[in-house]
């Protein structure tokens, strides 16, 4: 594992725990004495996804965690939890059992898992998924789902 900060790939783990589908190591760096963070999952999901043009590309765990996290920033969310919601949302994917998946599909089941989780991370994706224009959708967005998680 390469060090984020000097690059260097010589490093010791320091304390490894499960979390949720994955194991977290704390990892020291031997050369510059950084410390990071590293996951590690088992790769279940092999499928492409349909994009809005009509594109496919491989589906990535790292973009779909990358969204999520954007949606949850600066917001009482923990680490362990994001990953909660990325391996909750990839085992539902997977279990669809299909080769392509929609982008469409991906995109509620994250709305209906952050739905669950904070109202705000909730508003957050759904204005870019959803590709909101106006104040008023986000109104109709909040009004539509009032009993939903935690609103």
């Amino acid at each position: 594992m390469k060090c984020p900060h000097c690059k260097e790939d010589d490093d010791k783990v320091i304390d490894t725990r499960m979390s949720g589908d994955s194991v977290r190591r704390r990892r020291e760096c031997l050369k510059c004495g950084n410390r990071f963070t590293t996951y590690e999952y088992v790769e279940k999901a092999v499928f492409s996804v349909v994009k809005r043009g009509g594109r496919r590309e491989a589906y990535s765990r790292e973009k779909l965690r990358t969204g999520i996290e954007k949606a949850c920033a600066k917001r009482p969310i923990s680490d362990d939890k994001i990953n909660e919601i990325v391996s909750d949302v990839e085992n539902l994917l997977v279990a669809l059992e299909k080769s392509e998946v929609s982008y469409d599909v991906i995109g509620t089941l994250i709305m209906q898992e952050l739905s669950k989780v904070d109202p705000v991370a909730y508003v957050r994706f759904a204005s870019v998924y959803r590709e909101f224009r106006e104040v008023g959708e986000f109104v109709k967005l909040v009004e539509e789902k009032p009993k939903q998680g935690n609103f």
